[in-house]
């Protein structure tokens, strides 16, 4: 890559001396032109006065044509910002004549024989207009314009006004030639500065002593951009003056940051903050005023004096604190200051020409550009080479010390790899048994635990093979819940002898699985159980204390067997482990399930209680409105429950509360939800229920209640009647979450009808 960058620095050198460079064409426009401060007058159909070559009748000298050298920045401009020149068209015969003008400050509109022949900008009924732009201009003539005076009206808020650099006479044809022809060297350089860039971001991406290629890449894509955005020749690809200017002002004012970070990188042991400083804030101006002219705030064009000060007095600074310290610097910074010096130089008198201090002419800004970044990329690729080499050094030698200790640390590495493969499964089978355990936790029930519990098996066994048969009821069946593998051995060939037992895994089930078990265990040569191997899963529930609520069949395939990792006791005392730990935790589940039924049933009628209503209200009220259905709820009171009780007794009383909740779920729905939430209290959810079917069915369980015989001690009692309040959503209210207290309404309001109806 540094030779390629060599050649394409040499290239980039005599490519331009060793074109033929065309003699400058057209005819230079540089005598006979005169001015006049102020905007025409206007004739009936519009036409502007002066260029009819209506004078006026003003008396005043200073109001008249006068003679200048260039039509630019006439004397006595006292802040005005419209002026005219005129000039006489030379009589040189020409097919097909353009005017070519190098530039405007700021808009323009050229007459020949008092019409418009050409505008560049949109003048206002003041005669003013906005900034649009510094393109140049090609004014298409007629044949019978030459010899002809031609007149320009020209707006201008900015320093200059008036044309600006060249103004000639082409033949069309010529003038795309001569333009290219004066763009040939911002062009080849503009290009060779944005391969720099590239190269330079490339280094930055692998250097690793300095930033600076990173700031080099800045200032070359700045300068590149910079050239080929003020190069004529991209108004012939692309002609959007404005464009161009906003690229060429941006890369025009991030060349100072640029220049000042590759500065202070260099002479970062001069301690210079001043450097710092001043790239800080070309940057904040640089951003500052591109912003406030795209918010259309301050036009572009004048932005460029207030940069041009800023950097003369930054470079003013800068060469002040650099000077005396010249001496002391090194021949890499001294050469760099110098070249910074050449380019600062040349681009001061750039400005001056632009700000008309200096006759116009083209400065030759590009070469101190491109002198400038061929010196800081020689640099750095010298500093770059120089840590190459010694990196190859140091990992010439590093390699040598690394194979040196790469033998020794084989046998070690040997050693190590079977004891690394069974730690790297013992904590995955150790995660994996963790994750288990919590989602186990996470289970409601001991039926949805062991359907977990099961599916996980194959990944917490590998890489055995097996089966496992689960029971839950307290019959002796076994259901084969999981199987993987291509084990063949099934519950049926663990007895009488096929498969020996552990005495601590010894299976109790039936009576004849229990005789069919006594089979001695064949142990192997290093006391592990012979394979297959048979391990039960044995939970705790209050009720029936300890049982069996699973069979693990297991059976190692025989390349797992021929493998010098695999160790079966080790893994058969790790799955012994695993399935206490995982039994406990079953056996946790089961117990939680028990101990939640039991706090959410009503001991007397076996109903939910209020506890549980609570819960599952709000279950139901949000489904219903996730879906979309309607909810209903029904409160349901025992008429005169305290007369019943007290005549004949509490236990004819707990008999009429069970024929209520009996009645209640013979003639409601299985989705319904039957609860009692007080003394003689009831209420039924009535999912996806209108207020019509609610009622309905309310209806039906009054008369169910009616009906209903209770027997007590011999006794036939009868007459026992329910008072029912029914609200439902969307109907009797339009909250779902106030359901019970509407239904509490309606059912007082039963009471209040006489008891033993339906109220909503």
């Amino acid at each position: 890559m540094l030779d390629v960058l060599r050649t394409l620095i040499l290239l980039a050198c005599l490519l331009p001396v060793s074109i033929a460079q065309a003699q400058p064409g057209g005819v230079d426009l540089d005598q006979g032109w005169q001015y006049r401060w102020g905007d025409s007058p206007r004739t009936d159909r519009g036409q502007p006065l002066w260029a009819l070559g209506d004078d006026g009748a003003t008396t005043d000298l200073a109001d008249r044509w006068q003679a200048i050298g260039f039509p630019s920045n006439p004397p006595g401009r006292a802040g005005r910002t419209n002026a005219w020149f005129r000039v006489t068209l030379p009589a040189t015969p020409m097919s097909d004549p353009v005017l070519y003008i190098y530039s405007v400050d700021l808009i323009v509109e050229v007459y020949a024989g008092g019409e418009r022949i050409y505008q560049y900008g949109t003048f206002d009924e003041e005669g003013q207009g906005r900034f649009e732009g510094w393109p140049w201009h090609m004014v298409p003539l007629a044949r019978e314009h030459l010899g002809q005076p031609l007149y320009f009206r020209v707006f201008s808020n900015y320093s200059d006004i008036g044309l600006w650099g060249e103004v000639k006479l082409f033949e069309r044809s010529e003038l795309s030639l001569y333009i290219l022809d004066r763009s040939l060297n911002a062009l080849v350089v503009g290009g060779f500065s944005l391969l720099i860039a590239l190269l330079a971001l490339v280094f930055a991406l692998v250097q690793t002593e300095k930033r600076s290629f990173a700031s080099i890449a800045l200032f070359s894509l700045a300068v590149s951009v910079m050239l080929l955005a003020e190069s004529q020749a991209g108004q012939l690809l692309w002609n959007r003056p404005l464009v161009w200017d906003y690229l060429a002002a941006g890369a025009y004012y991030l060349i100072p940051v640029a220049i000042a970070l590759l500065l202070s990188q260099w002479l970062e042991d001069t301690r210079m903050r001043v450097i710092r400083w001043i790239w800080r804030g070309h940057l904040a101006y640089a951003v500052l005023a591109l912003s406030a002219s795209l918010l259309d705030w301050v036009n572009l064009s004048s932005t460029f004096p207030v940069f041009d000060a800023l950097y003369l007095a930054s470079s003013l600074v800068l060469f002040t604190t650099v000077l005396p310290r010249f001496r002391h610097v090194n021949g890499e910074q001294r050469t760099i200051l110098v070249c910074y010096a050449l380019l600062t130089g040349l681009l001061l008198v750039d400005m001056a020409v632009a700000h008309g201090f200096l006759p116009w002419g083209r400065v030759p800004v590009s070469w101190g550009a491109l002198v400038f970044a061929i010196a800081i990329v020689m640099i750095s690729l010298w500093h770059y080479t120089r840590i190459q080499t010694a990196l190859r050094n140091l990992n010439r030698e590093l390699e040598h010390k690394v194979s040196e200790r790469t033998a020794s640390l084989e046998s070690l590495a040997r050693r190590e790899q079977i004891r690394a493969h069974q730690l790297m499964l013992e904590n995955e089978r150790t995660r994996r048994l963790n994750d288990l355990i919590a989602e186990l936790q996470d289970c409601c029930s001991l039926k949805e635990g062991l359907g977990l519990f099961s599916s996980r098996l194959p990944t917490l066994c590998q890489p055995l093979h097996g089966r496992f048969y689960g029971r839950l009821e307290q019959d002796n069946t076994f259901e084969l819940l999981s199987r993987w593998g291509d084990t063949q051995v099934g519950l049926d060939q663990a007895f009488p002898s096929l498969l020996p037992l552990p005495p601590a895994s010894r299976i109790l089930l039936t009576p004849h699985e229990q005789q069919a078990s006594v089979a001695a265990v064949d142990a192997d040569s290093n006391g592990a159980p012979a394979l297959p191997w048979c391990l039960q899963l044995r939970l705790q529930k209050t009720e029936r204390g300890s049982f069996v609520a699973g069979v693990l069949m297991l059976d190692a395939p025989e390349v797992t067997r021929s493998d010098p990792h695999f160790h079966p006791i080790k893994l058969f005392l790790a799955l012994e482990h695993a399935l206490q730990n995982l039994a406990l935790t079953l056996s946790t589940v089961g117990l939680r399930e028990e101990l939640e039924t039991y706090s959410y049933e009503d001991a007397l009628t076996g109903l939910k209680n209020r506890r549980f209503f609570d819960g599952i209200l709000r279950h139901e009220i949000a489904m219903a409105r996730r879906h979309e259905l309607p909810l209903s709820v029904l409160v349901i009171d025992i008429d005169y429950f305290k007369r019943f009780n007290d005549r004949y007794g509490h236990q004819a009383g707990d008999a009429a509360l069970k024929a209520v909740a009996a009645a209640l779920m013979d003639e409601t729905r299985e989705s319904d939800v039957i609860c009692r939430i007080g003394g003689e209290e009831f209420v039924v959810i009535l999912p996806g229920a209108a207020e019509f079917p609610a009622l309905d069915r309310a209806e039906l369980l009054r008369r169910s209640v009616s009906e209903r015989v209770i027997e007590v001690e011999g006794q036939t009692l009868r007459g026992l009647t329910v008072s029912i309040g029914v609200a439902s959503w969307p109907g009797t209210t339009d909250s779902p979450e106030q359901l019970v207290r509407v239904a509490d309404e309606a059912l007082y309001k039963a009471k209040q009808q006489g008891r033993n109806c339906v109220a909503a």
